[in-house]
């Protein structure tokens, strides 16, 4: 399973750069307004900034709800760098910018999915990723995973080569559900993988290996 960060701050990108196991990065207006960008050029500037940090793709949301609006957005933001993927909400004109995007080999993310037929839209429109956001649809009751679960099998069924990109991931057992559901990528904050590094019999046994050494070696 590929590895996302669901953040804009470059600090963060960069430490789990580093780490050596990061796929890619995926943002929101929301992310860039927590770290203060504001204004097109500089959001664009960001984006660049991002994208120089990391090997993998991109997502950059965008504003527009309109089918030219997001097509003549989609089409300035990969002119930012290769890396970009244009985000795309679930919505009727967003439908038909993905087929747009996809028919000129851009890459695409339909972000806000919260059904399995919202996936399947978006799956025969070309989508690159499909995000489904698990933890909101947990906030209200529904199960987040069950519903990676129905997509994953509606894709196995018809071959489509769409890539589940599990988001919303709240805590360390989404993360890992999603893997063993076989979602193919999942997108969360950094505490959330390197909660992964954690565990109370590692923390114990380094201690007495250590202290062992410290009595052999004086």
């Amino acid at each position: 399973m590929k590895f996302f960060i669901d953040t804009a701050n470059l600090s963060e990108i960069k430490e789990a750069q580093d780490l050596g196991i990061l796929d890619g990065v995926t943002t929101n207006p929301s992310l860039m307004a927590k770290e203060g960008i504001k204004g097109k050029d500089n959001v664009y500037r960001h984006y660049k900034a991002i994208c120089d940090l990391v090997t993998g793709d991109v997502s950059a949301e965008v504003i527009a709800t309109d089918y030219k609006g997001i097509i003549e957005e989609g089409e300035e933001l990969v002119t930012i760098d290769a890396k970009i993927v244009v985000k795309v909400p679930m919505i009727k004109d967003g439908i038909k910018a993905i087929r747009y995007f996809s028919d000129r080999g851009i890459k695409t993310n339909c972000t806000l999915v919260f059904s399995a037929g919202q996936a399947l839209l978006a799956a025969k429109a070309g989508a690159t990723y499909v995000s489904p956001f698990i933890g909101r649809l947990d906030d209200i009751g529904s199960d987040g995973l069950e519903l990676i679960a129905q997509i994953k099998n509606i894709y196995d069924n018809y071959g489509y080569p769409t890539q589940i990109l599990a988001a919303s991931v709240r805590h360390t057992m989404h993360l890992i559900e999603c893997a063993e559901i076989g979602a193919d990528v999942a997108t969360c904050p950094l505490s959330v993988i390197t909660s992964l590094l954690k565990h109370p019999l590692t923390a114990s046994g380094l201690e007495t290996f250590l202290a062992d050494h410290k009595k052999v070696n004086g």
